[in-house]
């Protein structure tokens, strides 16, 4: 796909950018060689190819699920302007 400078102008329109004629011309040369890529891969035959979620088959090693840190709730709550039921209470901000 060949793009012009007028479809360049377009999207940058679109995309409320403000280029002049150096930047228009760069822009069209990039997004030329993207569209060549894009039909490059396009190309490539992938009947009977199983689509994948992530392009290596690996897992993630998980830690074990279980409580690491002492709870210091209290000690947190010592310091706070205003607590109540554990919870702390902030000024209201929304009407």
């Amino acid at each position: 796909m060949s793009l012009s400078i007028a479809d360049v102008q377009k999207v940058a329109h679109l995309a409320r950018l403000a280029m002049n004629n150096a930047e228009i011309e760069a822009a069209k040369s990039q997004l030329s060689g993207i569209f060549e890529l894009i039909e490059e891969m396009q190309s490539v035959d992938t009947k009977g190819i199983e689509p994948m979620s992530h392009a290596q088959d690996l897992s993630q090693r998980l830690r074990e699920d279980k409580v690491t840190e002492t709870d210091q709730r209290g000690l947190f709550q010592s310091i706070a302007p205003q607590v109540e039921s554990g919870l702390y209470l902030v000024p209201q901000v929304i009407e």
